[in-house]
């Protein structure tokens, strides 16, 4: 039987997207809370388009996320702030940030 040669994952030296971590994330949160697909899905949408779209990671920064934050409609403000909470929680646990 002949080995199959290595090949690094597709991400390995290129730029992290926010979108691969996303997505990630999106899968794990919604395994866990899949009420929460659409809309967690619909804000992270709209937050990688505000940081210019197929924004890297490197993007996300606190005062980045907040100027999205207070351009948000009073009554989505908290739901994004917790979103926004898992989400870096999920990058802190996963290694996605360095």
């Amino acid at each position: 039987m002949t080995a199959l040669p290595y090949r690094a994952p597709w991400i390995v030296g290129r730029t992290t997207l926010l979108e691969h971590a996303a997505e990630d994330f999106l899968n794990e949160l919604t395994r866990q809370q899949p009420w929460r697909k659409a809309r967690a899905e619909e804000l992270i949408e709209d937050l990688d388009t505000f940081l210019g779209g197929a924004a890297p990671l490197s993007a996300l920064t606190e005062d980045r996320t907040a100027a999205w934050q207070a351009g948000l409609p009073p009554e989505q403000q908290a739901e994004a702030r917790a979103l926004l909470a898992d989400l870096h929680t999920y990058l802190r646990d996963w290694n996605w940030q360095a």
